[in-house]
């Protein structure tokens, strides 16, 4: 059995080869099955197959969707993105079948119910299997053929799926046409660009995959080696660059429909930039497209791409020359919010000719001396651009587009060059330039480039599309001049406002040298603005007042955009719980790729003003998913959640009453306690008369150590001011998971009492916490939960003092049988042994007299029956010991 792919640029042409190359591919005997998809009178049928084929070693699951209709057409392979599988493109699949397709989808190997490893698009494996899939092709009788085994073929798909078109377009002469979006031309560079680690994209990748042994074992030990070393070396640049587009870029011949995301810190601009650059130089037609969304959330425009994918095909696979393909360069703005769904609004620019990313350059002119930046050791703390893998769940990049700012540069840690206030408008479309100077202390500097666009006053500041351009530079002991590419944007910057070009040297998504370094930095010259002045923007469809709406509409914005998708409007409030801090009604939250199994499931319970709430329960019990669902960090399953009648989403207005203080929080060591709390509330963005900086301080107790270095403080200082970081804002519901951790026993009576006097102005506090004595001194009400469910709440008296839980004192220790014995007995809902006997937890009507009797039935030497009255033991009764 020939496996091999045939040679580039060739065709398998004699019959054997041919015989040879549709042997590749085995349809397990079984495994094929026929359905019919639903079809209304007048949307034509759809027949899908369903079979599992044995390709080199791997099986791979496939389904086929072809018109009812008898006839050849042409073919499409539609390819899934990462961590996805065929699964996920069966809608799209449906509709171009409806259109005239016969299309195939596929889960590539490691992914859904295919085996093997994941070779991300090794030539090799999963290129070759594309091959293979398109032998498939060749000799079913519902697809049009050029020549015998060459079928009429297009290839489209997103981000890993996008890779794989390109790629087979490069490797596979066979394919017409192909449509790649949001992904990658040279995954080296995607993930060491400018030789710096995206580490935390790339731990991503990792864990999407679903952990280093699904991969084959090169990729695994690459990843292992420049993950702990935190700088990619040669081999692990070639080893991707093998796997990338790039490497056969000089092959791809046909005409390619490249849509890329404005807001993706993972496959930015700049790679369709390339890929449009090469595939043009080998005289094939070539459109690209700006879209709204990407990796980092925003509007991934689905209707409006899959419409301009079917067009393309229509044009190079159909040879519908009447078709309109759409414009050789268009770019999605964004801008203002719709209010009739509280949508982003979304206009259209294009031209007639790509203009790659450095059209019509303006200079401009930038101030600031030589600066000096330093890399603390550690490279912590991080600043903070994009926020890597939180896509599925926020749009934070596209808030830029609305002045909205939530990028973060430590002092000191960062060198800013300003411009004037600009005469007119400014639109930058592509990737500005600055030649800089940089001398370090060690040989190696790392610094992260952004262009920042600042609001009159210059205390508002915003990173468009949320990207920055990272870059190493070696030899920079002996200084070095070096031109930086800044990230590629379309973004207008308003009269007088400035730009403002930052060199950092930290930035959460990439590894920074961990040694402390002192970076020296100046400026070589101007900015170099790119303006593409032939980009051209759609009138607009509502009045300009519309278009800028005031800041309510950006706050409605926000709670959008923060969910990653669309939405319709919120639920409305709910009057009748306007007033309570907290109704949580039958919340559930699935583990992720599980149907049925649950972190949280149907809970509800309620919080009222001024009470200190306890949620109490063993790990695994649900409380951390609970808190985050709580804070609008994730989205349940089913369920609501409401704060103060308004219900919680990822970003929602309401969540502005919530304070949250989780896992800690890290300070600047060399600023005060003072500064610190005013330097994080003005990245916040809110009022400083809002903060309530003095009330805070004065309920966090904390004196005249507000004025005094943080890293001076003690740990139950730092916790006090971590609280007091919370409560900024004084925030009607306030969260504390674990906030006694690592104090002693006076620090936590402190926090207790910083607790008590929150919530005494009527305010609401929910802790978690392990300390269960001191959660029975400082908390008025309870929640237990045990795996993910409700078992009890109510006022901490009523818990311990429940009448359905008795302490049976023992004259002797009681033996594991005859303890499995008393849990069985019937009316016992659970039974645990303490130090001097047992705790059981009887059932509604059970009485304590026929326990004592089943008791002594049982041989148990007992001594004394009472109620228990420690926290304690009412929680192991509870959760039957699980703890």
């Amino acid at each position: 059995m020939d496996l091999r792919l045939p040679a580039p640029r060739e065709l398998p042409r004699r019959p054997r080869r041919l015989l040879a190359a549709v042997a590749a591919v085995v349809v397990l005997a079984g495994a094929g099955t026929w359905t019919a998809a639903l079809a209304s009178d007048d949307t034509p049928a759809v027949r899908v197959s369903d079979q599992v084929m044995a390709v080199d070693g791997a099986r791979l699951d496939t389904s086929f969707f072809t018109p009812a209709a008898a006839g050849r057409r042409p073919a499409v392979l539609l390819a899934h993105g990462f961590g996805g599988s065929k699964d996920d493109l069966r809608q799209q699949a449906e509709d171009l079948a409806r259109h005239g397709y016969a299309v195939l989808t596929w889960s590539a190997r490691g992914f859904g119910r295919s085996t093997g490893k994941i070779g991300l698009n090794d030539p090799r494996r999963e290129v070759a299997d594309v091959s293979r899939l398109i032998d498939w092709l060749a000799e079913r009788p519902q697809v049009r053929l050029d020549k015998p085994g060459d079928p009429r073929v297009g290839v489209a798909g997103a981000s890993y799926g996008g890779a794989i078109s390109l790629l087979a377009a490069g490797h596979d002469r066979r394919v017409d046409a192909i449509a790649p979006a949001v992904t990658y031309w040279n995954l080296a560079d995607a993930l060491f660009p400018n030789g710096v680690f995206k580490k935390l994209w790339a731990g991503v990748f990792l864990n999407t995959g679903g952990g280093c042994a699904r991969f084959e074992p090169a990729l695994c030990k690459m990843y292992d080696r420049v993950a702990e070393s935190g700088v990619p070396d040669a081999s692990a640049r070639d080893l991707l660059q093998a796997r990338s587009p790039s490497a056969v870029g000089d092959r791809v011949k046909v005409p390619t429909l490249l849509i890329q995301g404005q807001t993706d810190s993972l496959f930015t601009l700049d790679q369709a930039d390339a890929a449009a650059r090469a595939i043009r130089a080998s005289g094939a037609p070539v459109d690209v497209d700006w879209i709204a969304g990407g990796h980092d959330g925003g509007n991934m425009e689905t209707g409006r791409v899959q419409s301009r994918v079917r067009a393309w095909f229509d044009r190079y696979l159909k040879g519908d020359t009447s078709t309109d393909t759409g414009p050789a360069f268009r770019v999605t703005r964004t801008g203002g919010v719709d209010t009739t769904d509280g949508t982003a609004r979304l206009r259209g620019a294009s031209a007639g000719t790509y203009p790659g990313l450095h059209d019509h350059r303006r200079a401009i002119a930038l101030t600031g001396g030589e600066q000096r930046v330093a890399n603390p050791a550690g490279a912590s703390p991080p600043g903070v651009s994009a926020l890597p893998g939180l896509g599925g769940s926020g749009g934070l990049s596209q808030l830029s587009a609305l002045g909205v700012g939530l990028s973060l540069d430590f002092p000191g840690q960062y060198a800013k060059f300003d411009s004037a206030p600009l005469a007119h408008d400014l639109r930058i479309t592509g990737a500005p330039t600055a030649t800089v100077h940089i001398t370090s202390t060690r040989d190696d500097a790392v610094l992260f480039g952004k262009v920042y666009d600042v609001g009159p006053d210059g205390t508002r500041q915003v990173l468009p599309s949320q990207l920055v351009t990272a870059f190493r530079v070696t030899g920079a002991g002996a200084g070095k001049d070096v031109t930086v590419s800044l990230p590629a944007i379309d973004h207008e910057v308003q009269k007088g406002h400035r730009l403002r070009l930052v060199l950092a040297s930290t930035d959460l998504g990439y590894a920074s040298p961990a040694a402390p370094a002192t970076y020296t930095v100046s400026l070589k010259g101007d900015l170099a603005v790119p303006t593409a002045p032939a980009v051209t923007t759609a009138a607009a469809p509502l009045p300009a007042w519309v278009w800028w709406l005031p800041a309510a509409g950006v706050l409605a914005a926000l709670a959008l955009l923060l969910t990653g998708r669309r939405r319709t409007a919120a639920p409305a409030p709910d009057a009748e719980s306007a007033e309570v801090p907290l109704v949580i009604r039958d919340l559930s939250k699935r583990y992720a790729r599980s149907a049925d199994r649950y972190a949280v499931r149907e809970l509800s319970f309620r919080v009222e003003k001024g009470q200190v709430l306890g949620l109490l329960g063993p790990n695994g019990a649900g409380k951390t998913t609970t808190l985050r669902m709580l804070m609008g960090l994730i989205t349940p399953d089913e369920g609501e959640i409401r704060v103060f009648g308004h219900a919680v989403r990822p970003g929602a207005p309401v969540l502005s009453r919530v304070g949250a203080f989780v896992e800690g929080a890290g300070f600047l060591p060399h600023l005060s306690g003072r500064e610190n709390l005013e330097l994080y509330w003005r990245a916040t963005g809110r009022p400083p008369e809002d903060a309530h900086l003095d009330e805070a301080l004065r309920i966090a107790g904390l004196g005249g150590a507000l004025a005094r270095a943080v890293r001076t403080y003690s740990q139950g200082m730092r916790q006090r001011l971590a609280i007091a970081q919370a409560m900024l804002g004084l925030p009607d519901l306030l969260i504390l998971d674990e906030p006694t951790n690592g104090l002693d026993p006076p620090q936590i009576r402190e926090m207790r009492e910083v607790m008590i006097r929150y919530a005494a102005a009527g305010r609401t506090v929910i802790v978690s916490s392990h300390l269960l004595a001191e959660v029975e001194q400082s908390c008025t009400h309870l929640v237990v939960m045990d795996r993910g469910r409700l078992v009890q709440a109510g006022p901490v008296r009523e818990i311990i003092g429940s009448g359905d839980t008795l302490l049976v004192g023992t004259a002797t220790p009681v033996e594991e049988p005859v303890m499995e014995k008393v849990a069985a007995l019937p009316g016992v809902a659970s039974a645990v042994r303490t130090d001097d006997g047992l705790l059981v937890r009887l059932d509604p009507g059970a009485t304590a007299e026929r326990l004592v009797a089943e008791l002594v039935r049982l041989s148990v030497p007992v001594a004394s029956v009472g109620p228990h009255r420690r926290l304690e033991d009412a929680f192991l009764t509870l959760i039957g010991g699980s703890a």
